[in-house]
């Protein structure tokens, strides 16, 4: 499929949430995670879906206050259409965004996709020591 059949949004209304939680639940950085919980983040979220016709077949969102501060999270494809740059197409689309163009700090964490993200300026903790932590990664099953 050419990825000029693939469309990304941020109206949230045309989201299937429905699908995005049956993603990320299973995921290994949100696992467990409720459908009530998927729903208010994406609300407080500059939220991206990726979409064939109407079916939603990706999605991302930036947790920003659009002045000096951004986190990249819930990045995903279905597998069915990865292979085809429609990552790359969503984290330049992402980047290109308008609330985004000031940022002085673009975060996120990855386990396996570090290739894709220095692509586009990523790189690892130049002062990892600055950075703290809370981390309670069963959170979703208590």
């Amino acid at each position: 499929m050419p990825i000029s059949d693939y469309h990304i949004s941020t109206d949230q209304q045309r989201f299937d949430l429905d699908a995005i939680h049956a993603f990320l639940s299973q995921s290994y950085w949100s696992a467990g995670i409720s459908r009530d919980t998927v729903a208010k983040a994406t609300q407080n979220s500059l939220a991206f879906g990726v979409f064939l016709g109407d079916s939603q077949i990706g999605f991302a969102r930036v947790i920003t206050d659009k002045a000096s501060f951004a986190y990249l999270a819930d990045v995903y494809i279905l597998d069915a259409h990865r292979g085809q740059g429609l990552a790359k197409y969503l984290i330049a689309t992402i980047q290109a965004h308008p609330d985004l163009q000031m940022i002085r700090r673009f975060m996120l964490a990855t386990k396996d996709a570090h290739s894709l993200y220095t692509q586009f300026g990523f790189t690892e903790l130049a002062n990892a020591s600055r950075f703290m932590e809370i981390h309670s990664p069963s959170v979703y099953q208590a």
